[in-house]
Order: C-alpha cells, then sequence, then structure tokens
C-alpha cells in the first residue's frame, strides 16, 4: 500500500488526483448523482428530458450539467434532429462518469446488505 495517495496513481495517468477527488465530489450533491444516473443508466438525453424525469427547473438543471461537464463526468454535444432545423442540445455519461457511478456510489448501494451483515455479525461477537 503506498504511503502517498499520489502513488496510486498510473505512471502517465490523463488525471490528476485532484481530478479523480473532483469528479467523486461532484457526484456527492443528490441533484448532480440523479442527473449522471439518468445519464448512465437512459443513455443521451435533452436538457427538456433532464428537466421532465428530475422535475427541477432550467437554471438549476444547467448550474448541476455545468458541474458536471466541467469535471469530466458529462458530455456536452450539439445535433440536428431529423426533420429540425437548428441544433439541439444532448448530454451524455462519460467513460469516467459511468464508472464513477457504477464502480462507486451504485456498488455502495448493492454492497449495503453484505455491509450490514458485516455489521451485524461484528456487533453480536463484541456483545
Amino acid at each position: 500500500m503506498p504511503t502517498d495517495p499520489e502513488e496510486l496513481l498510473p505512471n502517465n495517468s490523463i488525471l490528476s488526483l485532484e481530478e479523480y477527488l473532483d469528479m467523486h465530489a461532484a457526484v456527492g450533491h443528490r441533484t448532480r448523482y440523479e442527473i449522471l444516473y439518468r445519464l448512465v443508466h437512459s443513455g443521451e438525453m435533452s436538457p427538456t428530458e433532464l428537466e421532465e424525469a428530475i422535475e427541477i427547473d432550467d437554471s438549476t438543471l444547467h448550474y448541476h450539467l455545468n458541474k458536471l461537464v466541467a469535471v469530466g463526468l458529462v458530455e456536452k454535444r450539439k445535433r440536428t434532429d431529423h426533420g429540425q432545423d437548428g441544433l439541439n442540445t444532448y448530454y451524455r455519461a462519460t467513460v469516467f462518469g459511468t464508472v464513477t457511478l457504477t464502480e462507486g456510489v451504485d456498488e455502495l448501494i448493492r454492497g449495503e446488505q453484505e455491509f450490514e451483515s458485516m455489521y451485524d455479525s461484528a456487533t453480536k461477537s463484541s456483545s
């Protein structure tokens, strides 16, 4: 086990430890977690689809989307939809967003039963 957390990074890491920590901090907010969860599990979505799914207003949504984009968990793309003029904005989870969610918070939630049984056995043996 390294003594310095920086030593956990691969030799040619494309991200710094601070960038990894910023990603985890970003999903520590309920609204940003919900946005990322929807994008990982539902795929690319427009702001309107996200507003309806999460039931938040436009300015709040964009504030949190901008945070997720800034740390690299979500990417923003513009595209022309079939039969429409102009460009529409869509958001999707990046690889980092998918891994942060599925191997981070979601994994902790899935592991709750295991943690609970470990806690229960520890408290029973200390009684």
